[in-house]
């Protein structure tokens, strides 16, 4: 079977989820006019990813401006489900397909990266947080568990999310390779060269179509009292992108793209997967499970029983 997927390549509405939400229909049906079946969108989408941002932070202490700074990030957070989610589904089944994008979640307190994958037909399918934020992530966004590590087995292929820096932990991405993931989604904030190295190989390791999905935006993109550290000139780059889609052999086949909001997309033969695994099956053949064995724990952690 062969599908059309798309890679949405877009930046936020920093701090207005509305506008975002109105800004990723505009795209999606762009992609739905083009034939995708699969849209993919960077991480933290909804409502914002504060690159260069610190919330005021210091080794023991916190600015009031930082305690205001994160408030403003978490009204804009969404709940999962909500209004928010019922929307996003309205609009994938009024285009007709399958989307995975990046949102900052909010559930009590605290806020999680989180991944959502929507079908045309049943909505919401389920949802990855983030297991391990990244260095200063770690003060805005709790860690998830193992009971978000979904491989939605769809009519167009299993769907899987891996969120940025995550795809350098080798267990999580063997879990998904046993889930016998297909469409292995990365949305991202990592805009490096090396981000592109990383895919291919991640591509290659699963022997799956690999789509990651960056945003790209500038200083001029956030209000006038964000204050990046990257600068503040309107046309200072604050993410450049690098969207693109690797075959399951590590090839790249759409992007990367660097130079502004766009839409790279590619045909997936999933017959490919299979061409692939004739030589190496990491959860199969090639596997030594009399050496190796991995242990998951999907169990929901809750604080209080």
């Amino acid at each position: 079977m062969t599908i059309k997927a798309a890679v949405i390549q877009i930046g936020s509405v920093p701090f207005d989820t509305e506008a975002t939400i109105r800004k990723i229909e505009i795209h999606v049906k762009k992609a739905a006019e083009n034939k995708a079946q699969l849209a993919v969108l960077p991480e933290a989408l909804i409502s914002g990813y504060p690159k260069g941002v610190d919330f005021g932070a210091r080794v023991g202490g916190r600015s009031p401006e930082g305690r205001d700074e994160f408030a403003r990030y978490y009204e804009s957070a969404i709940e999962v489900p909500s209004a928010h989610t019922d929307w996003l589904s309205e609009i994938c089944a009024e285009h007709q397909i399958f989307m995975v994008v990046g949102v900052i979640e909010r559930d009590g307190g605290t806020l999680y990266c989180t991944s959502l994958t929507f079908s045309p037909e049943d909505g919401l399918l389920g949802k990855h947080r983030k297991l391990m934020p990244t260095a200063m992530e770690r003060l805005i966004w709790g860690f998830g568990d193992g009971s978000t590590l979904p491989v939605f087995d769809t009519e167009i292929g299993k769907i899987g999310s891996v969120i940025c820096w995550e795809n350098y932990m080798p267990m999580l991405r063997m879990a998904m390779y046993q889930k016998g993931i297909q469409l292995y989604c990365a949305p991202t904030a990592d805009d490096s060269d090396g981000w592109v190295a990383s895919m291919r190989h991640i591509a290659r390791e699963g022997r799956c179509y690999v789509l990651s999905s960056c945003q790209y935006m500038t200083r001029g993109d956030f209000p006038d009292d964000h204050h990046p550290i990257q600068g503040e000139a309107p046309d200072t780059i604050i993410m450049r992108g690098g969207s693109m889609i690797v075959n399951p052999l590590g090839e790249i086949i759409a992007g990367p793209i660097y130079d502004g909001e766009d839409i790279v997309y590619a045909d997936l033969d999933l017959r490919e997967i299979i061409r692939g695994k004739y030589d190496f099956d990491v959860v199969g053949h090639y596997a030594r499970p009399d050496v190796f064995l991995l242990k998951v724990d999907e169990g929901k952690k809750q604080p209080v029983s």
